[in-house]
């Protein structure tokens, strides 16, 4: 088995390191910014100091940070990836980040004589538990074949999308759909809610209908639970819907509900909510309609 550096052990990080530690493999982190989770050290994880470290040491490196700037940082910063890689050794970025910045980092770890994938993850906190992420990968076939066995300890959809940037383009199409469909069950429960239904009685029978999903499901008792703890937070979302806007404007095609429903976000974000679930979306349609859900 071959040896696994994993830098960005939080929310979604840990579980997923977690994971490859309960299957055997030998997983080391940095300690660059803080000490890694007590949990992970007593299950067998290792941690040196500093990301060029780490990719010394190991046959693969996967980096999960929150946002472009931090990848770019991990891996070509000072004492970053890069500076600890040797050839032949493989890096797997699964944070969402921009198609267009990944492509160039691609470009790079591949000068370095490595390979790159990009690999973004949906599923949220429950999926990283759970190791029942879906996998949306970008790379050459060969690089992903060597990843699969790595990838199936933490996800079940895994699926090799296309070149360096595919995956992480069809990331931001998934945070279009999954913005959206919040969107949509917030108008619903508040709309049936204020019209005087019970909540959670329209959301049970929605759900044996056309209208089920996963959001309805697990978001939609999120709303009328009022358990807004993150999850996947409203920030991180809207860093994700302003990659699908900004891609949208440079290919000069129309988003005109996923920037509607970054507008709600941001005014989630305006009053006080930027860290709460995403699901908690429904608020700002609450202060619309003068009522809440619950």
């Amino acid at each position: 088995m071959e040896k696994i550096g994993f830098i960005g052990l939080g929310i979604m990080g840990a579980p997923m390191a977690g994971h490859l530690l309960d299957a055997g493999y030998e997983v080391v982190a940095s300690d660059h910014r803080r000490k890694p989770p007590a949990d992970l050290i007593a299950k067998g994880l290792k941690a040196v100091s500093g990301h060029d470290a780490v990719a010394r040491v190991v046959d693969i490196v996967i980096t999960m940070v929150p946002d472009t700037p931090q990848v770019a940082e991990v891996l070509f910063g000072e004492k970053g990836v890069a500076d600890g890689l040797s050839r032949n050794k493989l890096v797997i970025d699964m944070s969402s980040i921009s198609p267009i910045e990944t492509k160039e980092f691609a470009k790079k770890i591949n000068a370095l004589g490595c390979d790159y994938l990009d690999a973004p993850v949906s599923g949220g906190e429950v999926g990283a538990k759970a190791a029942s992420l879906t996998i949306m990968v970008g790379g050459e076939e060969r690089a992903f074949e060597r990843a699969r066995p790595v990838f199936e300890k933490m996800g079940k959809n895994i699926t090799l999308v296309g070149a360096n940037g595919v995956g992480q383009t069809t990331k931001v199409a998934n945070q279009i759909v999954v913005a959206l469909t919040i969107e949509a069950v917030a108008e619903a429960l508040v709309f049936a809610s204020k019209a005087g239904a019970d909540p959670a009685k329209v959301r049970q029978a929605l759900m044996g209908g056309l209208a089920n999903s996963r959001i309805l499901e697990v978001h939609g008792e999120r709303m009328i639970k009022r358990t807004f703890a993150p999850g996947f937070r409203i920030e991180l979302h809207q860093k994700d819907l302003n990659l699908a806007l900004e891609g949208a404007k440079s290919l000069g095609v129309a988003l005109p509900n996923t920037s509607n429903t970054q507008q709600l976000f941001s005014a989630c974000a305006a009053n006080g909510g930027a860290k709460d679930d995403h699901s908690g979306l429904v608020k700002a349609l609450e202060l619309l309609a003068g009522h809440a859900v619950a």
